[in-house]
């Protein structure tokens, strides 16, 4: 009689598993792709952190997912983010029921960033609009008034980059078509750029990790 093997059963795969093995395999190929935006990212970062250095202010908007995207990396960087370092000046635009219910029912939901932005942007800031198919028209009149107000302006978006390159000085595209993926690129590229800042601004180091 043969003994019975102490080896744990091997798990079988179904389907959600299957499902789960795609997503992943579809996540890496968009991560691969990011090689090519290095040198893009990193003259995004030293450009806010130059923004940063001199006085000025960072300001993030988009929907949905990309309005989270943008509550989440400004509060990185007025917050904390790896450095214990001083406060940055970084707010997102998406925050304010107020102002964008106001602004929605009186102007229209084109202007709930334009018109943030005329308010508060000065000649200097630096206006990030973030939208997955770049063709969010009021990230793109956010983005078209802080031109016209001074403001450097940023895109963060994806699939073939939609109009929003033509309205950023610097636009990184993700170059595929689900939003999921787009945003999973969106938030590590603003993660990267939190680091750069960090770096740029030569603020102190990483505090050491606490003892077991």
């Amino acid at each position: 009689m043969k003994a019975a093997s102490c080896l744990p059963a091997q798990p079988q795969v179904d389907e959600l598993g299957q499902l789960f093995h795609r997503l992943l395999q579809e996540h890496q190929s968009v991560f691969h792709e990011l090689h090519r935006q290095q040198v893009l990212v990193g003259q995004i970062g030293r450009q806010l952190a130059a923004v940063l250095r001199a006085g000025h202010t960072l300001f993030f908007f988009g929907n949905g997912g990309s309005a989270a995207d943008s509550q989440h990396l400004a509060a990185e960087l007025s917050g904390r983010f790896q450095r214990e370092r001083r406060p940055l000046a970084a707010m997102a635009l998406t925050t304010d029921s107020s102002v964008l219910t106001c602004v929605a029912n009186d102007y229209g939901y084109d202007e709930v960033f334009a018109r943030q932005v005329a308010a508060l942007g000065r000649p200097g800031d630096c206006a990030i609009g973030i939208s997955t198919s770049g063709k969010s028209r009021n990230v793109l009149r956010a983005l078209a008034v802080a031109r016209a107000a001074g403001l450097h302006t940023v895109g963060l978006t994806g699939r073939d980059g939609g109009y929003m390159p033509s309205f950023c000085d610097q636009c990184i595209v993700v170059p595929h078509e689900d939003t999921a993926r787009i945003q999973e690129a969106h938030i590590f590229i603003g993660h990267a750029l939190c680091a750069q800042i960090e770096h740029g601004l030569g603020l102190a180091a990483p505090q050491p990790a606490a003892g077991c």
